[in-house]
């Protein structure tokens, strides 16, 4: 447990360092992207009325214009993250006085700017230092502030985006341990009734018999150990799985275990679950087989229907009780077959049926409609 956490840790640390590193790359780019825009309108501006001699001239102005006001602006922004647990009162006078301040900062260089006629070089004697800082209010003080409401606007964003994203990784680790707990559920379960049957055969003395079933037994478990829960494997693969599973049974029933396989060519290559198909053998192994001296027959099918993967797997045993029967499963209490609902479910949502139908004369069907998915 302590090993498993430590994992989830380190794989979580790496993932929020690039968050941060991506947040960061995010805001420069924005800063860059948003003083060329601001430049790039002063420029289309003064298009209107400068002089082209002296466009180059003011370019430059606004160039420095703009990197003073990214200069502070980044300011502002440690400012804002130094304050941001604190309450919301709190924020919004260190927006007001803080955009205030930086406008007071700014102003005197924009008026400076100002002061240059085109061409000519700038009398500062002349002009007075209270000229310098004139008209604070009316142009840098509202500009800040915009830019403030935007800061705060993208980072409410970002951090509802991260909250998005960790509810969603979430939601699919609950997903995933969902479908690992239901797999897993398959293999006590089978290994309870294989075990039982060994033990049965030893009883017996056919040792012989149960040494083979022990062997085909270790083969199956090797199989099951090498494949995630979440795997998908194609329908001609899930059939071999199936027939070990087969094969260790017949060990057990021998000739009153009969089988017949009649899979399309078209469905070999679809994607199932793996280990899809074992519980329903195992449900009718036990009703259509095991509770009878001459035995029974299963039969497993599949093939396309339009964009569907139709599986069925049918017995001649006795059949579901009338209350059990469409695709409401509401009579089983099996693991097995809930397993096969929960996982269908897990994976699929709504997009898939299990139908439950009752032959005649006798015998059981299920029926699994699923997306057809090829690798």
């Amino acid at each position: 447990m302590a090993s498993a956490s430590r994992t989830i840790l380190e794989e979580a640390a790496p993932r929020g360092k690039g968050l941060q590193l991506s947040r960061e790359r995010q805001f420069w780019i924005f800063q860059m992207a948003g003083w060329s825009i601001w430049v790039l309108l002063l420029v289309i501006r003064d298009l209107t009325f400068v002089p082209a001699e002296y466009m180059l001239q003011r370019v430059a102005m606004f160039v420095v214009d703009a990197m003073i006001g990214m200069l502070l602006t980044t300011g502002l922004r440690h400012l804002y993250r130094w304050v941001w647990e604190s309450r919301l009162p709190s924020r919004i006078a260190v927006v007001f006085f803080g955009s205030l301040a930086a406008s007071l900062i700014w102003q005197p260089f924009q008026n400076l700017m100002e002061i240059f006629s085109f061409g000519d070089t700038a009398e500062l004697a002349g002009t007075g230092w209270v000229s310098l800082f004139r008209g604070v209010l009316p142009f840098s003080f509202p500009l800040l502030l915009m830019w403030s409401g935007l800061y705060f606007f993208i980072k409410y964003y970002q951090l509802f985006q991260a909250e998005k994203e960790k509810s969603l990784r979430s939601e699919a680790l609950a997903h995933e341990a969902q479908l690992r707990m239901l797999r897993y559920q398959l293999n006590p379960h089978f290994l309870f009734n294989t075990l039982n049957a060994i033990s049965t055969l030893v009883l017996e003395k056919a040792t012989g018999p149960a040494n083979e079933m022990l062997i085909k037994l270790s083969k199956f478990l090797r199989y099951s150990l090498d494949h995630s829960p979440l795997d998908q494997v194609t329908l001609s693969h899930e059939i071999e799985t199936s027939k070990l599973y087969l094969e260790i049974e017949k060990v057990r029933f021998g000739e009153r275990m009969r089988l017949a396989i009649d899979i399309a060519e078209t469905a070999q290559k679809a994607l199932v679950p793996s280990m899809l198909l074992q519980p329903l053998i195992e449900n009718s192994i036990k009703h259509a087989i095991s509770r009878r001296e001459s035995g029974g027959s299963i039969s497993i099918r599949a093939h396309i229907e339009k964009r569907d993967l139709v599986l069925e797997v049918e017995d001649d045993g006795p059949g579901f009780e009338p209350e059990s029967l469409g695709s409401s499963v509401k009579g089983f209490s099996g693991v097995g077959l809930n397993n096969i609902r929960n996982r269908l479910k897990e994976i699929y949502g709504s997009n898939h049926q299990l139908i439950f139908s009752n032959m005649v004369p006798s015998g059981c069907k299920v029926t699994m409609v699923i997306p057809y998915e090829t690798e």
